[in-house]
């Protein structure tokens, strides 16, 4: 093979994904047609749960240092926010963050890894076998290699090549409504003006290097085909029939329009083919949940596939991807496309006054603490779970169970004393952790090593105390943490002899049978 995982697209999905793979010593292989990277940002949001996964791996700070904080986000554009600031997490707010600034932040941390990055380069042909994949691609000259790999993995956009050339389904619905975006280097509005553009529904933002971006869906032009280019004239005209100014807008740096397909991959695995991102699920960008999701993909993807690659991986370990991020994808282009409907419908004559009366009954239930809480969860992929198909559940299984782990304080428990950490610190280094937790009179930190014999670095055994509450583990003796931070196992019991079975079972299922010695 001349690598062992070539990954299609070196956008946020395909570099994280990258960076899982490197990080699990996965020779790693990304292949970009653009040879430059992006300087325009589409997406310019980081959710909650995006922020706990770059904290999984120590990286949080790069981003936070980078970018700015909201307490909260928005739901179809409706002017009660969800409340990201109530939610249970030490990340509760929106990232600010260009995606050309994620983007660099993620290749950075790629190139220390090892990951060879190739842009300029466009695969024009595949085809695999049980042994694995080979590809055809096209470098900056022209010249054509071919490069085999053990494993594809489709990072490549909504267009994706990877994706068509797999034979693998999309199935949706056709683009039916448009908007469009600028960032313009001059605006002669004061901010006091730009607010009467968001009081029309107009997004007006301050971006990087002095430019603000405009977002709007004009009634008028509403069904004008994304790939219609936009002009200057175009825009002015419509801000001033929109918002009856064009707030002197000038020197536009990118003008684009967008549309509502909506797409998911019938299967985010053929074979030795995978998908992730945008090459598996397009929708209307409803609340920037686009970029987030891809990377969700990318975290639970890239350690079953460096277990698949390096040969430990248990039985249907890789196709736990497809089983846990399908069903994630198509609630997310479920909730986009009704949030496109309540943007949509208010633009439509006939529809004006039941659309301002539906938007009203949301406003409403927007401000019920429970609805807000819901909705946040479900934006910002803090409620996602995977328990519904993990393989270890049982009926009696512990409700923690494919959740996400809380990142709580811990005091570790060792030879030199107790160490101050949290949980989330503890899986830096992409294994997963089989943690103890004990009170003051039970300590026994050399009893604990050996569940995890036999089975290499992929499993660290901590024993230590919670330095916190927290309602979801009240009485939780041990728990097996998955890579990607989600609960692999949990048990409450008292019975030594009841959570060894549990645990010899959970480790079985998700880490493999320990090796003879």
């Amino acid at each position: 093979m001349d690598t062992d995982v070539i990954v299609a697209g070196a956008g946020p999905t395909g570099l994280l994904l990258a960076c899982e793979l490197a990080l699990a010593g996965v020779r790693t292989l990304v292949v970009e047609r653009r040879t430059e990277p992006h300087q325009n940002s589409r997406a310019l949001t980081l959710h909650p749960r995006s922020l706990e996964l770059m904290d999984l791996r120590g990286l949080a700070p790069r981003f936070l240092g980078l970018g700015r904080t909201l307490p909260g986000w928005h739901f179809a554009a409706l002017d009660t926010p969800l409340d990201f600031a109530a939610l249970d997490s030490r990340h509760p707010h929106t990232l600010f963050l260009a995606q050309a600034r994620t983007e660099a932040l993620l290749a950075e941390r790629a190139h220390e890894l090892g990951v060879r990055i190739h842009r300029g380069h466009a695969l024009t042909g595949l085809r695999q076998n049980a042994d694995g994949v080979e590809t055809e691609v096209r470098g900056p000259d022209g010249d054509l290699r071919m490069v085999r790999a053990a494993y594809l993995v489709g990072c490549d956009g909504g267009r994706s090549f990877v994706r068509r050339a797999a034979g693998i389904d999309f199935p949706g619905t056709d683009e039916t409504l448009t908007g469009v975006l600028g960032d313009f280097a001059t605006v002669g509005a004061d901010p006091a003006a730009l607010a009467t553009a968001r009081a029309a529904g107009v997004l007006a933002v301050p971006l990087e290097d002095g430019l603000t971006r405009f977002v709007y869906i004009d009634p008028e032009r509403m069904r004008t085909p994304a790939r219609v280019p936009v002009t200057l004239e175009e825009f002015r005209t419509a801000l001033v029939r929109i918002c009856g100014s064009d707030f002197g807008v000038d020197r536009p740096r990118w003008l684009s329009r967008f549309g509502n397909a909506t797409r998911l991959a019938a299967a985010y695995r053929s074979g030795r083919v995978l998908l992730a991102g945008d090459a598996a699920h397009i929708h209307f960008p409803a609340a920037g949940q686009g970029l987030n999701t891809g990377l969700q993909d990318a975290m639970n993807l890239g350690w079953k596939l460096a277990a698949e690659v390096h040969g430990w991986a248990p039985p249907g370990l890789l196709d736990t991807y497809h089983a846990e991020r399908h069903p994630v994808g198509r609630a997310v282009t479920e909730n986009t496309e009704v949030q496109t409907l309540l943007a949509e419908l208010p633009l439509v004559a006939r529809y004006r006054r039941p659309a301002a009366a539906l938007r009203g009954l949301f406003e409403e239930l927007l401000g019920m603490p429970e609805v807000n809480r819901r909705l946040a969860d479900q934006v910002s992929a803090l409620g996602t779970t995977y328990s519904a198909v993990h393989p270890a559940a049982s009926p009696d299984a512990d409700p923690l169970v494919g959740r996400r782990m809380p990142d709580i304080g811990l005091s570790v428990t060792g030879s030199t004393g107790s160490d101050a950490t949290r949980v989330y610190e503890l899986l830096h280094r992409g294994g997963f952790v089989l943690l103890r937790l004990t009170d003051a009179q039970d300590p026994q930190p050399e009893a604990y090593q050996a569940p995890t014999a036999g089975r290499g670095p992929r499993i660290g055994a901590v024993t230590a105390r919670a330095a916190e509450e927290h309602p979801e583990l009240g009485g939780v003796r041990e728990v097996l943490v998955r890579p990607d931070g989600h609960v692999a196992w949990a048990t409450r019991s008292a019975d030594a002899g009841l959570r060894r079975t549990g645990r010899e079972r959970a480790l079985a299922a998700w880490a493999a049978r320990a090796a003879a010695p």
